[in-house]
């Protein structure tokens, strides 16, 4: 039985941005003072392959400060607690969508990608392994001992929460980590988008890694009870058997 009830998602600050050159790395206590505001991107403008690297080197782990770099300016966002709250769920949506469809799945949660090969350097609000061949590799990265970050692949697929509108290039730096497909939420829209052979992205209507739609998406995430996440996801796994159970023979 579907409850369904329209869920707003929130509209985030305006951003400041900061005029390069910059010539340090701000502090700690520097780098709060500059995202007290949740969810406000703060810009970083005209700053190298350093600059980045010793930001995020400064920055703790477990910490909620999401730094990017497109190859010329650095963002940086403090996530707020509706920002962590819509991550959570579309982890959770993704995680029983592709356990009840049987399709392998590896979560890299907030994973860093630094590439200085790039120039690029991306921190993603949930990421993924769907293909067979990459769930492998980070199998074997896994059992040598200690995961470093060259070891694995780049992302399968990506979710972007965008409470606020970036102020970098993000599709440019998934374009370059060649990630095929980035689910955007935006305002009250879901959108799905695939990478084409031409390295910019296109958006389409369903996924091409889980049996799902941008409406399925959004009915979900946005437009059904979550008030009560255990009977959200009783339901959410009655529809996915649903679908097994009419998907045509041979397909």
């Amino acid at each position: 039985m579907s409850t369904a009830t329209t869920r707003s998602f929130p509209k985030g600050p305006p951003p400041l941005e900061i005029p390069g050159p910059v010539a340090r790395v701000p502090t700690l206590d520097g780098l709060r003072d500059l995202t007290d505001i949740p969810d406000r991107r703060v810009v970083f403008r005209g700053v190298d392959w350093a600059f980045y690297e010793d930001l995020v080197d400064s920055i703790p782990e477990r910490s909620n400060l999401h730094v990017d770099y497109d190859g010329r300016d650095v963002e940086i966002m403090a996530k707020g607690p509706q920002h962590e709250d819509f991550g959570r769920m579309v982890d959770w949506f993704i995680g029983i969508v592709a356990g009840e469809s049987g399709i392998p799945l590896k979560g890299l949660g907030e994973t860093t990608w630094k590439r200085p090969a790039l120039s690029r350097g991306l921190e993603s609000d949930q990421c993924y392994y769907l293909s067979p061949e990459k769930i492998a590799q980070y199998a074997q990265a896994k059992k040598r001992g200690a995961i470093e970050i060259d070891d694995c692949p780049d992302p399968d697929l990506a979710v972007e929460i965008d409470i606020s509108r970036p102020e970098i290039d993000r599709a440019g730096i998934y374009a370059a980590l060649r990630v095929a497909e980035v689910w955007r939420l935006d305002g009250d829209r879901i959108v799905i988008e695939r990478l084409t052979p031409q390295g910019t992205y296109e958006v389409v209507e369903a996924s091409g890694f889980l049996p799902v739609t941008a409406k399925d998406v959004r009915r979900w995430l946005l437009e059904e009870d979550t008030t009560d996440e255990w009977a959200w996801e009783q339901r959410l796994r009655a529809w996915v058997r649903r679908k097994r159970r009419k998907k045509p023979r041979g397909r």
